[in-house]
């Protein structure tokens, strides 16, 4: 099978998120916001496995896109909950880290898609 990296990071960011949920309901007894980003955080990968299995190329530049916008979402809950002081400068830079990679892949696509399309 060929590997997919969107995919792959996307899948690894999505087990990073649930743990980060189970430490935030567990530990921090936080519910809200652990929920949200719970929700934003998993459905960057679901997204993406969307658009590998698209059934056209503007199936798949809207599940991309969609994938684009949740990952903006859960860069927003990321800097909440470290301002809120849920979670450690240091376990968000980790985190940030990941989902602004993930941002900067999927805008790449995003683009390459679209310009191959308009030539």
């Amino acid at each position: 099978m060929k590997q997919n990296v969107v995919a792959d990071k996307s899948y690894a960011f999505a087990l990073r998120v649930v743990k980060l949920y189970k430490h935030l309901r567990f530990s921090e007894q936080e519910f809200i916001l652990s929920k949200q980003i719970l929700r934003s955080g998993t459905s960057i990968g679901a997204n993406v496995a969307e658009a590998i299995a698209a059934s056209s190329r503007a199936d798949f530049v809207n599940k991309l896109n969609i994938a684009a916008k949740e990952t903006r979402e859960t860069i927003y809950w990321l800097k909440l909950l470290k301002d809120s002081e849920f979670i450690s400068t240091k376990s968000f830079e980790s985190v940030h880290q990941d989902a602004t990679e993930l941002q900067k892949i999927l805008s790449s696509i995003l683009l390459t898609t679209k310009a191959i399309h308009n030539s």
